[in-house]
């Protein structure tokens, strides 16, 4: 459409947008379980069984709220930006696993889905000029 052709030249301002939502919103999803503790972490990683994964699930747990809570903060920042998309990709294709082989539907699961689908697509495009990686 030609009446919104021209925002493309705002593409870096795009990415700022998403960093910041992104970011924000994973740094709060993480830190409530960060502060869960073992028995919480515990909780989290047992879902990597769905990978064949069983043992220490604390540590995994611990890992997935570490990834969702530094991993946001850089995000936001955009720095090691394309490492951490990694991470939050695999931590988010473990947590949609999880809620499909539970027997939940492809609803319960679509949040995750989504959202990695968001950070494999950012791990292509880069985190922008407005970003401390920026290149």
């Amino acid at each position: 459409m030609a009446l919104l052709d021209s925002l493309s030249k705002y593409r870096n301002t795009g990415l700022l947008i998403i960093r910041i939502g992104l970011g924000i919103l994973f740094m709060f999803h993480g830190y409530p379980k960060l502060l869960g503790g073992p028995e919480q972490w515990e909780a989290i990683g047992g879902a990597m069984k769905n990978l064949g994964i069983t043992f220490a699930p604390a540590v995994w747990g611990l890992i997935a709220g570490l990834t969702e809570t530094f991993g946001g903060f850089l995000i936001l920042l955009g720095l090691a930006f394309r490492p951490v998309c990694v991470l939050l990709t695999f931590n988010l294709m473990v947590a949609a696993l999880m809620h499909l082989k539970a027997g939940e539907d492809f609803m319960a699961a679509s949040q995750a889905i989504e959202t990695g689908c968001m950070f494999f697509g950012l791990l292509f495009i880069g985190p922008g000029k407005y970003s401390v990686d920026k290149k």
